[in-house]
């Protein structure tokens, strides 16, 4: 059967995201992805290859939007909000569903690391990309807080930045598996205090 004529790969490849993000590589078969997308699986692999391929689009497609959403979010603001603050409201934002949204989706990224990071180099080449762009994300954040004196002169940036960055990667596995947010607040805010800023107030 070929494919409908209206028939968007970009919205299928978004459709896929969704899919892939819900339940993970190996959990989704060919015939779950053509009942999403409404294709036969002729037509998914004359669109796309193999599963694979299209598990790639689909990681890039998370990456070149919701990754990229989340890295806007970590940006000191023109009008000198405190980085104690950016930092906070982000680590926050992370962990908290949106309303309408589905609980216990996590981060796709972290989901396919867990997954598949180990075992499959593409997927490590991307998600160890996405990990770079957080990571250079928390750094030019901490720079502008300790050019601003809102964090000690002598930390140490790469340190800090590890430490912040593999909490994250704790809270987004933590949410995924329906932990309470009030505890997750908890551990934002003592990682936030661990930097040592010189205003850490969260309200």
């Amino acid at each position: 059967m070929a494919r409908p004529r209206q028939f968007d790969e970009r919205d299928a490849v978004a459709r896929a995201t969704g899919l892939f993000w819900r339940r993970g590589y190996n959990a989704t078969s060919v015939r779950d992805l053509g009942d999403e997308l409404d294709l036969t699986p002729s037509s998914m692999y004359r669109t796309f290859t193999d599963k694979h391929t299209l598990f790639l689009r689909a990681l890039d497609h998370y990456r070149a939007t919701e990754s990229a959403r989340a890295g806007d979010r970590l940006v000191a603001d023109a009008d000198g909000r405190p980085v104690h603050r950016v930092l906070r409201d982000w680590m926050l934002w992370l962990v908290t569903c949106p309303p309408g949204a589905e609980h216990g989706r996590g981060c796709f990224v972290v989901n396919t690391a867990t997954e598949l990071g180990t075992t499959d180099d593409e997927v490590r080449r991307r998600t160890e990309a996405a990990f770079d762009v957080t990571r250079q994300a928390l750094r030019g954040l901490l720079l502008t807080g300790r050019h601003r004196g809102e964090l000690p002169a002598g930390l140490d940036i790469d340190d800090a930045v590890e430490l912040l960055f593999t909490t994250v990667l704790g809270l987004r596995v933590r949410e995924r598996a329906g932990h309470d947010p009030a505890r997750l607040a908890t551990a934002i805010d003592a990682a936030v205090r661990s930097l040592g800023l010189t205003d850490t107030d969260p309200s």
